[in-house]
């Protein structure tokens, strides 16, 4: 059942499942809190209350907001965890993964732990030798032009890129609901919007951050040339000790898509190791 919480900006659209420790699911731009659909069973059967949101803009949010920034969507996902009774465990994806990091930073008492998937954490730059990764290649031209020309079928191809080998089963359904959100008016504006906020708040809070971190890449991950490299890089950035990398082989930007049961073991795995239960 969709709840809505009104914040400063807007309104939030968001599910909560389950009972126990509280877990709160953001995804990435350009999509909504069904991203996560294949990951909350195993969670809830775990004992704990899952909170899947649909970010500014997106799902069933309103869409007239005053920024995209990470900083403003960590804003939002600190007040949901407060409207919830936190703290929670906040999971976040893409550029949701940097507000992740903001959050936690912000609000240790509120953020246990944090998981980043696929996350835009660091300010990015594009060397010329990784223009001849084809698959960055492709990601890239995709990315940056659904962005630039908010263009749908851009958007779509980039999503075709960003799952490389095998869909998940549902795919036609999920790019058709996907195509009806962004068709409704404001919500390219919102995928556009985070598409043009740069990194560098999520990154300069990196250091800030006092909860264990898990930090989730997909070895075919488009949005890199060399996922591996950027996901070491904020675990690297973090506090010694606090973060930890894994990678999922054969993934692309939506490992919790293409393979929601090897990132729902991960997730459980290191909540149980740091004792993160909030």
């Amino acid at each position: 059942m969709t709840e809505y919480l009104a914040v400063d900006g807007g309104t939030l659209a968001y599910e909560v499942t389950g009972s126990g420790p509280l877990i709160v699911l953001a995804h990435g731009m350009g999509d909504s809190r069904a991203a996560y659909r294949a990951v909350v069973p195993a969670l809830v059967a775990e004992g704990y209350r899952v909170a899947a949101v649909d970010l500014r803009g997106c799902g069933e949010s309103s869409v007239d907001w005053p920024e995209w920034s990470r900083t403003a969507i960590a804003g939002d996902l600190l007040a949901l965890i407060r409207h919830l009774g936190g703290p929670a465990v906040l999971v976040g994806h893409s550029v949701s993964g940097g507000a992740a990091t903001i959050a936690a930073a912000r609000e240790p008492s509120l953020v246990t732990a944090v998981v980043e998937l696929t996350p835009f954490t660091r300010k990015q730059s594009v060397r010329l030798g990784d223009l001849r990764v084809k698959r960055f290649r492709r990601g890239m031209t995709r990315l940056v032009g659904a962005g630039v020309l908010g263009s749908l079928p851009l958007w779509r191809s980039y999503l075709d890129v960003a799952h490389p080998g095998a869909k998940p089963a549902d795919w036609d359904e999920r790019l058709g609901r996907i195509d009806a959100l962004l068709r409704e008016p404001g919500r390219m504006k919102a995928l556009q919007g985070m598409g043009r906020s740069a990194p560098t708040d999520a990154g300069a809070r990196l250091g800030g951050v006092r909860c264990p971190v898990l930090v989730v890449m997909g070895t075919l991950d488009p949005d890199w040339a060399d996922p591996r490299a950027e996901g070491t890089g904020i675990v690297e950035a973090l506090p010694s000790g606090l973060g930890r990398l894994e990678m999922i082989e054969g993934a692309g930007h939506y490992p919790h898509s293409q393979f929601p049961e090897r990132v729902s073991a991960l997730i459980l795995t290191f909540l149980r190791s740091n004792a993160a239960r909030a």
